[in-house]
């Protein structure tokens, strides 16, 4: 239900910008997150956007580097990613929820999940 693209291998200090396609559903009755998981590490919660686009979450890791932004008409997503760490190597997930408070859950109730997509930042 959604394609993600836009991963790569980037350097240290590198931008990425990923995106994310739904079909299927419409995209407006959802809050759109994305997550990410490490090898050996749980699936976390990166960053969250309203139906409204009005309000944002961002895990304090990406905080002040990456922006999360939608077009609803497009019905598409997006994670801009700057100023990359080795640490943000991960595959990154798009998915729909209801409540961008539940990124947190374990295990997050979020209904519709992307593919995802490699992200890997050299140091």
């Amino acid at each position: 239900q959604f394609v993600e693209s836009g991963g790569g291998l980037v350097q240290a200090g590198g931008s990425l910008r990923l995106s994310c396609a739904a079909s299927s559903f419409t995209f407006g009755n959802y809050v759109i997150a994305w997550f990410r998981q490490a090898p050996g590490k749980e699936r976390e919660g990166v960053s969250c956007i309203s139906h409204d686009t009005s309000s944002t979450y961002y895990a304090d890791s990406v905080k002040g580097r990456f922006t999360i932004s939608s077009d609803y008409a497009k019905n598409t997503a997006y994670l801009q990613m700057d100023s990359l760490k080795p640490e943000d190597t991960a595959v990154y997930y798009c998915t729909a929820g209801f409540l961008c408070s539940e990124v947190s859950y374990r295990p997050p109730p979020f209904v519709f999940w992307g593919q995802g997509t490699q992200v890997t930042v050299s140091s």
